[in-house]
């Protein structure tokens, strides 16, 4: 059915700019949009359903384009050891950090992992978003991984959102491969991933490349295998070393390279002729009190997509607000508040592959937005937390989470 809403301004996000449009309308048809533009130039005709969105500022959906919501257990008593003077090695020493996960998560139902995530997921959706990417990585075995990833679809078929489904099998060393890195990366791209992707699980595949992961060679083993399954790659790269992952990542057209704090301009350049999107985390560099920055100023300076996503997960960034990130990328990056929208709305979704059908306004692309009360498009990256006045629509649907 032919819908109309109006009474509002839009920030549409066309080519990853504010692109105001005061006393708006737009026109929505199923899940598309028709038309959008200025109520004054709206085309005469018969509107069944007219909404009036009471003078909001409307945006797209917001879309985060980095999680691991998925996972069993929680970290919290760490995160207060450390606080105490314990140090991460002493911790690992004692079977914590990620082992503590993958043991939780390997122990976990189904139906646990998914309880728990749900309402994970849910704190996102109340924030705005309407798109996400989760990924695998905290089951390093296939039966664990597939457990994980069909939450992950699950998660999409019971919850208002697109979900994108990521196979970050190469995330960590498994205990039971200790000192067989190479191993473990041949388990991966031998027998994982291929079960998995003909199981219709993974749209995408990630891996970590850092100095206490897995190597540049090993992970180009893994895009070897993604790229003969027909499947995109991604890479958590430059973290908290230079590696040149992110250089690695563009020569195999990766949708993105995410952490980025030790990036070269030899890195962006590379990122900026691939097209491959920079995802920003400023969750992770805050709690983990990093001081070394994202290169902005060269991802600028070379045209490179930067995205912003929460990377919630138990050990790192246990973010669950999107919002909070836009303005930690702001405090903290020093990006401005239409940066940081952008990086939330257009280039997420160039993340994730899906710019041509969403993260921004524009006629044909999927209807969904939100229509917030608020004074400007900056108060998104203004207030720290709380839940500001929305109206969630997705699909061409309003929807209550």
């Amino acid at each position: 059915m032919k819908t109309l809403w109006q009474n509002c301004h839009v920030a549409s996000m066309a080519q990853g700019t504010y692109s105001i449009i005061e006393d708006a309308a737009i026109v929505t048809v199923a899940s598309k949009i028709e038309w959008i533009g200025p109520r004054a130039e709206l085309p005469a005709g018969d509107y069944p359903r007219v909404n009036d969105l009471e003078e909001a500022w409307v945006t797209p959906g917001l879309i985060d384009c980095h999680t691991h919501t998925v996972f069993g257990g929680n970290r919290s008593g760490e995160f207060e050891q450390r606080l105490q003077g314990v140090s991460y090695a002493e911790i690992a020493a004692a079977g914590g950090g990620i082992a503590s996960t993958v043991r939780a998560t390997r122990a976990a139902s189904e139906d646990e992992l998914f309880a728990s995530a749900r309402q994970r997921l849910t704190c996102l959706l109340r924030d705005g978003v309407t798109s996400v990417e989760i990924k695998s990585g905290y089951g390093l075995d296939l039966d664990s991984e597939r457990k994980i990833l069909k939450v992950i679809r699950r998660l999409a078929g019971e919850l208002p959102v697109s979900v994108r489904s990521t196979c970050l099998a190469a995330h960590a060393l498994p205990p039971e491969y200790a000192g067989r890195a190479d191993d473990y990366i041949e388990h991966v791209c031998a027998e994982m991933l291929p079960a998995l992707a003909a199981e219709g699980l993974v749209d995408a595949v990630d891996a970590f490349c850092e100095y206490l992961a897995f190597s540049p060679a090993q992970v180009e083993r893994v895009f070897k295998v993604a790229q003969q399954l027909g499947l995109p790659v991604k890479l958590h790269a430059e973290q908290l070393s230079s590696l040149h992952g992110s250089s690695l990542a563009a020569r195999y057209q990766a949708l993105s390279a995410d952490h980025l704090e030790f990036m070269t301009e030899e890195d962006a350049i590379a990122m900026a002729a691939a097209g491959t999107v920079a995802v920003l985390l400023p969750g992770a560099f805050y709690f983990l009190r990093e001081t070394q920055l994202p290169p902005l100023e060269a991802l600028r300076k070379h045209g490179v997509k930067i995205a912003i996503a929460s990377d919630l997960n138990p050990g790192t960034s246990p973010a669950l607000s999107l919002r909070l990130m836009l303005n930690m990328a702001c405090t903290l990056f020093r990006m401005t508040p239409e940066e940081a929208l952008a990086g939330v709305t257009q280039h997420a979704a160039t993340a994730l592959g899906m710019g041509a059908s969403h993260g921004s306004l524009e006629v044909g692309k999927v209807a969904d937005f939100v229509a917030w009360q608020i004074e400007r498009p900056a108060d998104l990256a203004y207030w720290l937390g709380g839940d500001l006045g929305k109206r969630v629509v997705r699909h061409g649907v309003e929807v209550l989470i």
